[in-house]
């Protein structure tokens, strides 16, 4: 593993006409093809070039898969959302890699077109020079080679990521709108402080999942104000990492309930006998589980198998501490009397489901969230075109807060975890917000008409346009 280092071969050229060099990687001839095959005819809504932000980003690793490969693909060349082949609206000036493993792919695509790879934040941000010199931040602190503390926490460098940016703001008084990947940070005091600084700052941030913007199948949508008495949402991942993903899964639905969010009281990690127990006392609706479950049966034959690459792939050397083996469930009670548990179930990564029960309703409602025929890859699709609109914007596609009470609530999992289980009261997640009309940033599934289980799967960093890609 190679870690931060002196790049004696970085680049420092900036490309002289940006616009130009993206007409040749295949958005012009994207624009005028129609692809009868498909039944869709791409279409292209650039923003002015005038207009265009320029984004510095920010990551860890970039390699096969990794959280920038699949966000990266979808600002550096077209990509389908909705059905509709998009512009991305922006362009990426400067890359910062916090880490190059064996497979790394940031030098290569750095090159290749022709983004500045910078050894220090300030630089990217400075597109090379002594002042601030891009227009939005995208900060990607997911994947790569760090620690776990003793709670079992992977320790990501996001925070320190934000500050860095945040420094050169600080120094040219203007402040940029930023995307942070995930939950903000594995401290809530560091949560808070960024979100703090954002608003002090009438900063606009987006951070959190790429979940909830996926495909409800069936299509899935409450009304207004909305009285939930208990809601479920189920993944087949990992402690921490996806329960954070079904944490705001679940958010995302039960922030617009009747009266709005009113924050969390107490949680609790529930698994081994602790988790039986609770299962059989009917701690969570088994009917809601049931439900939720079902919802997914209906998709299992639209994805494909993910792809074998041949290609290297680094192994990390920081290992978690043992964490919980088999099942487990995060029960949530919210300052308003709302019920809600995470579940665990299995071990599919493709598995996101939700169900819950409005007052006066005896059937519940239900949904499983399609990820895309390639997997959680596909999700990032959606949430690209959200970075990007909140970029061109600068306002917030959903509340932020949302994922401030997401992240005290994984940290809290974290704290039960190290207490073996014990409820953790949570007097600092008061977080009380509205939420706001958000629909049109999500997938509504015409993307999957157009890339299905037949399109192959692209397993080098190419972005594209859809003849390419179908070649």
């Amino acid at each position: 593993m190679l870690l931060r280092q002196n790049l004696k071969e970085k680049t420092i050229m900036r490309p002289t006409n940006r616009r130009h060099f993206l007409w040749h990687t295949g958005i012009a001839a994207c624009a005028s093809t129609s692809f009868s095959g498909a039944g869709v005819t791409p279409n292209i809504f650039a923003a002015d070039v005038k207009k265009r932000p320029k984004v510095a980003v920010i990551f860890t690793v970039l390699r096969f898969r990794s959280h920038a490969y699949n966000i990266l693909e979808n600002f550096l060349g077209p990509y389908y959302f909705n059905g509709v082949l998009t512009d991305p609206g922006v362009d990426v000036v400067s890359f910062y890699a916090d880490q190059f493993p064996q497979d790394d792919m940031a030098r290569e695509v750095s090159r290749r077109f022709e983004i500045p790879l910078y050894p220090s934040i300030a630089e990217a941000m400075c597109v090379g020079g002594k002042k601030l010199d891009v227009d939005a931040v995208l900060l990607i602190g997911e994947h790569g080679d760090y620690p776990y503390n003793d709670r079992g926490q992977h320790l990501y460098p996001r925070k320190r990521f934000f500050d860095e940016a945040v420094a050169v703001m600080r120094s040219a008084n203007r402040f940029l709108p930023l995307f942070n990947d995930k939950h903000l940070s594995y401290r809530w005091d560091w949560a808070k402080e960024m979100f703090d600084t954002a608003r002090a700052h009438q900063m606009p941030l987006c951070a959190g999942s790429s979940v909830p913007l996926a495909q409800r199948k069936p299509m899935f949508n409450l009304p207004s104000g909305a009285d939930i008495v208990e809601a479920v949402s189920i993944h087949g991942g990992g402690l921490e990492s996806y329960d954070f993903h079904a944490l705001e899964v679940l958010q995302s639905v039960v922030e617009s309930r009747r009266g709005g969010e009113t924050g969390i009281a107490k949680i609790e990690l529930l698994y081994g006998e602790s988790l039986q127990r609770a299962k059989a006392a009917g701690r969570w609706s088994q009917q809601l589980v049931d439900a939720a479950m079902a919802a997914e049966r209906t998709m299992a034959a639209r994805r494909q198998p993910r792809p074998s690459t041949g290609v290297f792939q680094s192994k990390p050397r920081q290992v978690p501490p043992p964490r919980p083996d088999g099942p487990h469930a995060i029960a949530i009670e919210y300052l308003d009397g709302t019920r809600a548990t995470v579940l665990k179930v299995g071990s599919s990564a493709d598995r996101w489901n939700f169900a819950c029960r409005l007052r006066g309703e005896t059937k519940p409602r239900a949904t499983a969230y399609f990820n895309s025929p390639w997997g959680n890859r596909g999700l990032f699709k959606a949430l690209s075109n959200a970075i990007q609109q909140h970029f061109i914007h600068g306002i917030e596609p959903y509340p932020a807060e949302r994922t401030l009470l997401t992240t005290g609530a994984v940290e809290a999992v974290m704290h039960s975890f190290e207490q073996q289980g014990q409820p953790i009261e949570t007097p600092h997640l008061n977080i009380t917000y509205q939420a706001k009309p958000w629909k049109k940033f999500r997938e509504s599934g015409r993307t999957w008409d157009v890339i299905t289980t037949d399109t192959p799967q692209p397993t080098t960093f190419h972005p594209r346009s859809f003849k390419e890609l179908h070649r």
